[in-house]
């Protein structure tokens, strides 16, 4: 896998059609993409992993100039009580990657699991058990996309940044997705900070490797917060996320791969973004 995708840099790319969009379909989203010189567009399969032939066919043509990325479907929990909704869960990951490798896209994510009240190291085996049923089907069927549990953003939810980049040391498919403000709702505050930001990256590239900075798939927005953790992204300028500090540290680090925007003003804050970046 290590040797997939070759970025020459960052890219800043949506989360789903830019809003400009309006009622088009992926033509008229790249469209803007292109009018906004932005990177790309992370496919939001997120209410299932719906794609037809004829839109899948286009946006792989699509992934020559921009870079492409998929968003899991929300109902996914790997440590469900439930053994039907395990296997519905590994079924969605298996759907959203092949669609996916067929789209273009380069790497998938998901939140991949809840606690349920079980203790970390338990729920931890038992992430890791499915993700080796999950990662076994895409080898067997060739479906070479990076494999990346995202970062979650509240408490009870398994993915703090320790869990996640302990998954991706256990597997060759499997990276990280960092979602920058997941991590900073999660903590109710930390890891806003130049210090911070660059301790994640460091980690990630000491533990697991250059690669998987080199191939990076991160997500970023404004958001609000409680104790108990996320409440709902915001635009970037409305929140605390110390997003210019952060954008230093990727630039210092020469971090490459994907950063997508998740913004509830989706293109304007990823431009935002690709600007100050940029600029810097």
């Amino acid at each position: 896998m290590q040797n997939l995708f070759k970025f020459d840099k960052l890219n800043f790319i949506t989360a789903g059609m830019p809003l400009r969009t309006g009622k088009g379909s992926y033509p008229a989203a790249f469209d803007v993409l292109k009018e906004m010189k932005l990177d790309g567009m992370e496919l939001e399969f997120v209410h299932g992993v719906r794609m037809n032939d004829e839109h899948r066919a286009f946006v792989k043509e699509q992934s020559k100039d921009f870079v492409i990325t998929a968003h899991g479907p929300f109902y996914i929990n790997l440590n469900s009580k439930e053994e039907e909704k395990i296997d519905a869960s590994v079924q969605r990951i298996i759907d959203t990657a092949s669609v996916a490798q067929q789209a273009g896209a380069f790497s998938i994510t998901y939140h991949a699991a809840f606690y349920m009240g079980g203790d970390k190291q338990t729920v931890y085996n038992q992430v890791k058990k499915q993700t080796k049923r999950i990662i076994d089907v895409l080898e067997r069927e060739k479906i070479n996309v990076w494999v990346r549990p995202e970062t979650t953003g509240k408490a009870t939810q398994w993915g703090d940044i320790d869990e996640i980049v302990n998954l991706s040391k256990e597997f060759e498919q499997v990276l990280p997705c960092v979602d920058f403000s997941h991590l900073h709702a999660r903590t109710a505050g930390q890891y806003n900070t130049y210090d911070e930001f660059s301790y994640v990256l460091e980690k990630i590239g000491k533990e697991i490797g250059q690669y998987a900075l080199e191939n990076f798939h991160g997500h970023l927005a404004g958001i609000e917060y409680t104790a108990k953790g996320e409440r709902q992204h915001l635009n970037l300028e409305e929140s605390d996320m110390n997003y210019k500090d952060l954008l230093k540290v990727l630039k210092e680090f020469n971090v490459k791969g994907a950063i997508v925007c998740e913004s509830p003003n989706i293109e304007d804050d990823c431009k935002l973004l690709k600007d100050f970046y940029t600029a810097l």
